[in-house]
């Protein structure tokens, strides 16, 4: 028995509009999609545009530029000194590091904060740089003040030197941090 001609177009007619009606649902997503993107692009590309340019650095005199290459080598060595007895106290106290690793930390870093003091003394800023220069030789000190508060913990044992030793620290890394930022934008790479 052969199916009637009508029927058989019935079904084709209705699997036709399935597949149209399916493809128009693809089709519609496509567009909203694309839509979405197109409007997330613009709102980024308007906010790059309307965000305010940070102002380029005018170019240092030949002076600055003498003095921040002469303080390169000191700003580094008091960066690592400071790190090492950061991570050793935080060793000591976490039971990882002795009080022997511990001292001879402290010690090297009093010996770098001096040494650097010393430097700081002999270089001759310019008039524009002598403040940040000021600032930099009072973090050095108070680095130093900081590892003399801590190495009183050798004499004594009583662990209260490390959080006397902390915000003098602080305060020193951040003015270094400061500072370093002005004078080597590239030195911390933003995350």
């Amino acid at each position: 028995m052969m199916p009637r001609a009508d029927t058989l177009s019935t079904k084709v007619s209705r699997r036709n509009v399935v597949l149209i009606a399916a493809g128009l649902l693809i089709l519609v997503g496509i567009v909203v999609v694309a839509l979405a993107r197109e409007a997330t692009s613009r709102r980024l590309v308007a906010a790059a545009v309307s965000r305010p340019t940070a102002p380029t650095r005018p170019p240092l005199t030949r002076a600055e530029e003498t003095y921040i290459q002469a303080l390169w080598p000191i700003h580094g060595a008091v960066e690592r000194s400071a790190v090492r007895m950061s991570m050793g106290q935080i060793f000591y106290v976490i039971k990882d590091m002795g009080q022997t690793e511990l001292k001879a930390r402290v010690d090297d870093a009093l010996t770098t904060f001096q040494r650097a003091e010393g430097q700081l003394l002999a270089l001759e800023p310019p008039p524009s740089l002598q403040r940040a220069h000021d600032d930099y030789g009072a973090a050095v000190r108070l680095f130093h003040k900081s590892a003399v508060e801590v190495s009183k913990i050798f004499a004594d044992g009583r662990e209260d030197h490390l959080r006397a030793a902390y915000p003098l620290a602080q305060e020193a890394s951040n003015t270094i941090r400061e500072i370093g930022g002005r004078f080597w934008p590239d030195e911390f790479p933003p995350n």
